[in-house]
């Protein structure tokens, strides 16, 4: 049952994270995303993994909040509760498959090796592609940054 509650949080999460219209609470969500996501590789048995998403989605999470505090522009208008609450309603309604077709059932296929093992040594794939996201956010956001002060520089320039 305990994988189902994290499951359903990991989905109305992503969904928060997705449609929220403020910066600062999108980036909540995503880190309440990340959270879930580690817990949920903690309770079957992939703690190395666990202990790498964590840390990933912390420096994520953290360049995230600064590209989206520095770089857009303050939204006019505020989410609304309705919005708010059709989101999370949105996502426990993704969820109820996965509530009512458990899936800490027991499963029939049989391997040698155990999920914990499976995620640390085979995602070679996935640590690669987290490690571009955050190394092309990192120069990414100076670069923004500079064009905006360069565009910035030249309309006060042009002004006087």
């Amino acid at each position: 049952m305990i994988l189902e509650v994290v499951s359903a949080g990991l989905i109305i999460t992503a969904c928060l994270a997705i449609f929220l219209d403020e910066a600062v609470y999108s980036v909540a969500a995503l880190a309440g995303t990340f959270l879930l996501t580690s817990l949920l590789y903690a309770l079957n048995g992939a703690i190395f993994v666990a202990i790498f998403q964590f840390a990933i989605g912390i420096d994520t999470v953290a360049i995230l909040f600064l590209a989206g505090e520095t770089l857009s522009e303050r939204p006019e208008t505020k989410t609304k509760p309705s919005m708010l609450i059709g989101v999370a309603v949105l996502g426990v309604i993704l969820s109820l498959p996965m509530i009512f077709f458990s899936i800490s059932s027991p499963s029939t296929v049989t391997s040698t090796v155990s999920f914990g093992e499976a995620l640390w040594n085979y995602n070679a794939v996935d640590v690669i592609l987290q490690g571009l996201v955050i190394v092309t956010l990192a120069v990414g956001i100076p670069i923004v940054l500079f064009q905006r002060k360069k565009r910035h520089n030249q309309k006060r320039s042009a002004a006087q």
